[in-house]
Parts: structure tokens; sequence; C-alpha cells
């Protein structure tokens, strides 16, 4: 698969998720993007790039920071995710934003005119994220700070419960890197030295855990086809459905709370790095 039907796909199954993302009562993406802004710490006036910016989770934090006198420039692949997001930018009432549909991996936009770039749950994504890192340095004013979130380590719950999709997974999407089991997002030290090796200057990385809960299989079920993951649902046929689900239901059990929810966490990792 080239790397222009890679993203038609990728977008695909965005626009198809526009509706539902962040919106089954299981907050995930927003507390994520507002950990990594927290840490990139915006000012007042400056100029932000939320690059694959979804419902924007990234956008709006970084829109409050930066204030009036600043401005911030959303972009994300697919059509759906930034109609959405322009929507409730809209009805928030919020200003200073502008959203386009672009590809991440090479942002057609001038160089040397971001203070910051804010990149939540994306680069691992991409199919070059070398290149992809050279490209967002370029776009960086002399100073300016990049920050990323990928996946830190994975609970073995949540490994096993990802894994009753993998026997119907085509080869495409049994990717160890984006998975972060393998390669530069298996540890903290590879992204560093990911972002190093594209131009980036003191790269460091911090974490937090992020957990969701979910009152049964259903909702677990209901949160995982509201974003990428949905894809791995499309993967399984109709006949298999019922199986899936029960070995979710297997896994679950695994991480029931004494209230009898079901939670589970997961280490997010935030890189921060300065233009080189």
């Amino acid at each position: 698969m080239d790397n222009s039907e890679r993203s038609r796909r990728v977008a695909a199954v965005f626009d198809q998720v526009a509706s539902t993302y962040e919106a089954v009562g299981v907050p995930w993406f927003v507390p994520i993007a507002e950990g990594l802004v927290s840490r990139l710490a915006p000012a007042p006036g400056e100029r932000a790039l939320d690059i694959g910016c979804g419902k924007g989770a990234a956008t709006f934090a970084l829109a409050r920071s930066v204030g009036p006198s600043g401005h911030v420039t959303a972009i994300d692949l697919s059509s759906g995710m930034v109609e959405a997001a322009r929507s409730e930018a809209d009805r928030l009432g919020l200003t200073g934003v502008d959203w386009a549909v672009m590809d991440g991996s090479s942002p057609a936009l001038p160089m040397s005119s971001f203070d910051l770039i804010a990149s939540s749950l994306v680069l691992f994504f991409l199919p070059d994220p070398r290149a992809a890192l050279i490209a967002w340095n370029d776009l960086l004013r002399a100073g300016g700070r990049l920050g990323v979130t990928t996946f830190g380590p994975r609970d073995p719950l949540w490994v096993a419960l990802d894994d009753v999709f993998t026997p119907y997974l085509p080869p495409q999407m049994l990717d160890a890197r984006t998975s972060g089991d393998s390669g530069p997002f298996s540890s903290d030290e590879g992204v560093e030295q990911l972002m190093a090796g594209a131009g980036f200057a003191e790269p460091s990385t911090s974490r937090f855990p992020v957990s969701v809960a979910f009152a049964d299989v259903e909702g677990w079920a209901n949160w995982s086809r509201s974003h990428g993951q949905r894809a791995m649902w499309n993967a399984v046929p109709e006949a298999a459905l019922a199986t899936v689900m029960a070995a979710a239901s297997d896994v679950l059990d695994g991480c029931r709370t004494n209230d009898g929810s079901l939670v589970i966490t997961q280490e997010i990792r935030v890189t921060t790095a300065i233009r080189g």
C-alpha cells in the first residue's frame, strides 16, 4: 500500500467516526491533549499549530492559552473531523483559529511561522515519522517548540483487549510501530532520538496516566468504535462479532473495580523539543 492510499484509508476511518469521536461519555482525547498543552505552556500572543487536530481537543486548549492576541492553526486529514471541530468552535464562540483539511506529513504552511506545534496521538500514524518531523521543524520559528503525545508502557490487560481483534486484522494493520511494541515509539528514548534525528534540540519526556471507565463490555465496544479503533471493528466479519465481544468481556473482567465498573489506565508519553 503506498502512502497516498494509506492516508486515504486513515482519513476515511476518521470521517466515519467524526460524529461519535469523544462523544460517548468516556473522556480520553481531551485529557490527553490538555496534558500535552499544559507541558508546552503556550503564552498569550503566541502562534500555535495543532497537527492532527481531530475535533479540537488540543486546539481549544491552545486557543484559550494564547488568548485573543495569539492565533491557532488547526489541521487534520479528515474533512469530517475538521468540520465537526469548526462547528463546535462556532458554538462556543471561539475565535482566533484557522481550520484546514491538510496532511500532517508535510503541511503546506509558511516556514518559520509558528512559536509552537502540538500533535496529540498522531505521529505514529504517519507513513514516515522522521520526514514529518523534519517538515515540522521547518515550520517553527527560531526557538520554537514541539510537543507530541504517544503511548507509554501499556497495561497487559489493555494489550489483551486489543489482541481480541488480531485474528481478523489485515497485514497492514498489524503494525508494531503504531502500537508501541517496537520501533521508536516503544520507549521514551526512541521518541527522543527520533526527534533529535530530525533536527530538534533538547528532547525530553514526561508521562502521566489517563484512565477510562466503562459500565460494561457494551460501553467499551461503543467507545472503541467511536475513534480510530473503528478500523479494527471494520475488519471483523459480522459472523465473528459475538466472538470478539465474548473475548473482550473475559479480558475486561480482569479490570473490574469494587463498584463493578471496568477501568483501564494508560500511561501517556509527552515528548517535547525545540527547533534545532
